[in-house]
């Protein structure tokens, strides 16, 4: 009988295939069940052992503990950036640079699909991971090994025993498309903002310091240069290719391999036609002299390779024909416009539909019922409405109007006061109710991650949940016998609601959709009353009274815990076992760096996502708000930041970069 070190080994190695097979060799023997089921006896004997855990052992892809921040480190080989060219006639130029400084030699280029996401620079030392980078500057990047060992695609020991002693590799982070649209639904369902494309998630994850939410937002890997290397085993770059794969690194299978710039420019146009249909975002392709020792010869400007250059291809706008203005319900009542194209193929796909955001907007746009309108898709992923062509308008068009009842329930809706929103105020709305249990479910609120948009459906559809305690009250053969529902799936969801009877009560407050009551403002009434009598207790005054609390909220509050559908609902979870107390906190709020202080957030970040730098403010006394006012303390503008920047500007609101604000909140380097 092997013993419990055989059997951690033994795991260890069949887990490492399997992540071969899946990333490097794209053939996998098994289900991700089956994975799972290897992954978790691994977890449970190291637990019970952890004299025989080792860094490499697949178990570090779950994620560790969170950790305090990140290191900077020097990159031993500096990781330029590469110069961009828009046009054919432009790479004929580079060719022609390129052979004039080489004396007329003959040239071979590789290219490689230009993935969206972060360069990071991999070290392997004796076969094991022993670092990751973020380009940084170049010269310096963060170390954000942590986080890339929850990355399956990147090899924690790499194959064979022709491995150099020192391997550094350089490649890019990214997130698959259906990762990002995940992603960005959670976020859509929290109130906030979505993220423009996959690069943005990507970089926001990576700087997350948690690694087990890292290794939950399952980012991928593609290698795709040189740095340090103790001894190269070819001098040719394609060839380099196929020893890194060998060694267990994934490359691109759209790499291409071209003996001029005719070849070259032939690979460009006939990769434009596939690389919509990828599972990943692509801007464009890198061409890259193959010989490294033409490389070499080439050298490099200040800012870039000589040898390198990539071509970027434009975004992709259609037109087509709108047939109609529908309008969605969300969780607070907001009724939000949505386009019904005549289907259009855009970036890859084919679009039926795409926001209009607001009625604002689409007075803005002048949009007319049966328009000609141009879609684009924002990070080539989200479709939405660029322009309308009124040349093409037909006769007798008329303006999109917002309608005068709920397209739920019927109820009327009015426009609210100095807003763009459209609002029904019926809380038994059906539609609301179930945006308002997707809240509830949200990983941000109860956590119940296995409840998703199309169980929820089921639920309210077929009369199983009327209120959030019902969820509390499903049997497993209740949920077994929904569509597409197994007794394992089944056994997962009931398991999954019962473990959110532990969330804090600042993560129930959140969750009961009580008007301007956020994740921010549900953090400071837990921690400030700790249990819902006393919130039912407290008066308009008292509630007030606390920092960060206004009227306007203190109303939304006294009125949820005094209408009969409010005390339903307090009353029904805690017949069902929800109803959970929370500690006031032993450190004086008055002593955190941002204390009493409201901070907006705007443009693209780097460091940290929006979520990320949120959640920092709220953990150091500050409140993360959404709107710039004459009561906001500063805000934190990255790049592209937009009427936010305009209006702080306007008000005279201080700004500050990304960077400033580390600093500040004592996360610097």
């Amino acid at each position: 009988m092997p013993s419990i070190e055989q059997r951690i080994s033994k795991l260890r190695d069949e887990l490492n295939r399997h992540n071969h097979l899946y990333y490097v060799q794209a053939k996998p023997e098994i289900s991700d069940q089956q994975y799972d089921a290897l992954m978790s006896e691994l977890l449970l004997l190291e637990e019970a052992h952890p004299d025989l855990r080792t860094p490499d052992s697949p178990s570090a892809r779950v994620g560790g503990q969170p950790i305090a921040g990140f290191v900077t480190v020097e990159h031993a080989v500096p990781m330029m950036s590469i110069d961009n060219t828009y046009d054919p006639p432009t790479v004929r130029e580079f060719d022609q640079r390129i052979r004039k400084a080489l004396d007329g030699e003959s040239v071979r280029y590789v290219l490689e699909p230009k993935v969206d996401g972060v360069a990071a620079s991999l070290r392997y030392e004796k076969g094991v991971l022993v670092q990751v980078a973020t380009r940084g500057d170049g010269r310096r990047g963060d170390d954000i090994t942590s986080n890339a060992r929850t990355i399956h695609a990147i090899p924690l020991r790499l194959k064979g025993d022709d491995v150099p002693e020192i391997l550094e590799v350089r490649g890019e982070i990214f997130m698959q498309n259906a990762q990002f649209q995940r992603m960005n639904e959670e976020l859509i369902a929290a109130g906030d903002e979505a993220l423009k494309n996959p690069r943005n998630a990507t970089a926001g994850t990576l700087k997350n310091l948690d690694s087990k939410i890292v290794a939950q937002r399952k980012l991928d890997f593609i290698a795709h240069g040189i740095g340090q290397v103790s001894k190269l085993p070819t001098d040719d770059y394609w060839q380099w290719l196929s020893f890194i794969k060998r060694w267990g690194l994934p490359t691109n299978p759209h790499t291409a391999l071209a003996e001029n710039v005719d070849e070259v420019l032939a690979t460009i146009e006939k990769f434009a036609s596939v690389r919509g249909t990828l599972s990943y975002q692509t801007d464009g392709m890198v061409v890259k002299v193959a010989s490294l020792a033409q490389r070499e010869r080439l050298g490099a400007t200040s800012k870039s390779p000589r040898w390198v250059i990539a071509y970027k291809y434009p975004a992709e706008q259609m037109q087509t024909i709108l047939r109609d203005v529908t309008w969605q319900v969300g969780k607070g009542g907001n009724l939000t416009p949505v386009a019904e194209l005549e289907p259009v193929f855009v970036a890859g796909t084919t679009v039926k539909r795409a926001t209009l955001h607001n009625i604002e907007q689409v007075q803005r746009l002048g949009i007319h019922m049966g328009d000609t309108i141009v879609i684009e898709k924002a990070g080539e992923i989200i479709p939405y409405v660029v322009q309308a062509v009124p040349e093409k308008r037909p006769a007798g068009a008329h303006p999109v109007t917002p309608p005068a009842k709920c397209p739920s329930c019927g109820s009327p809706v009015e426009k609210e006061a100095d807003t763009p929103y459209i609002r029904c105020n019926n809380p038994e709305c059906p539609a609301q109710f179930k945006e308002r249990l997707r809240w509830y479910c949200g990983r941000n609120q109860m956590d119940i991650e296995e409840v998703g948009e199309k169980l929820i459906e089921q639920f309210v559809d077929g009369g199983l949940v009327h209120h959030f305690a019902d969820l509390y009250r499903l049997t497993l053969e209740q949920i077994a016998g929904l569509e597409r529902m197994a007794e394992k799936s089944a056994q997962n969801v009931v398991t999954a609601i019962a473990k959110s009877k532990t969330q804090g009560l600042d993560r129930l407050l959140a969750g009961l959709g009580i008007r301007h009551i956020g994740n921010r403002v549900a953090h400071v009434l837990a921690t400030n009353f700790g249990s819902l009598d006393a919130l039912a207790a407290a008066t308009t005054d008292h509630l007030s009274s606390v920092n960060e609390i206004g009227p306007v909220i203190a109303q939304s509050v006294d009125d949820y815990f005094h209408s009969p559908a409010g005390q339903h609902a307090i009353a029904a979870l805690r017949e069902v076992g929800v109803d959970p107390k929370m500690a006031k906190p032993t450190l004086d709020p008055a002593s955190l760096p941002f204390a009493g202080q409201t901070i907006v957030v705007t443009g693209t970040l780097t460091q940290l996502d929006r979520s990320a730098i949120e959640q920092l403010i709220v953990k150091l006394g500050g409140k993360a708000s959404g709107s710039v006012s004459k009561k906001t303390t500063f805000v934190v503008a990255g790049e592209n930041a937009g009427s936010k920047l305009a209006k702080a500007k306007e008000l005279g609101v201080p700004v500050i970069t990304e960077a400033e604000f580390l600093v500040r909140a004592g996360k610097s380097e």
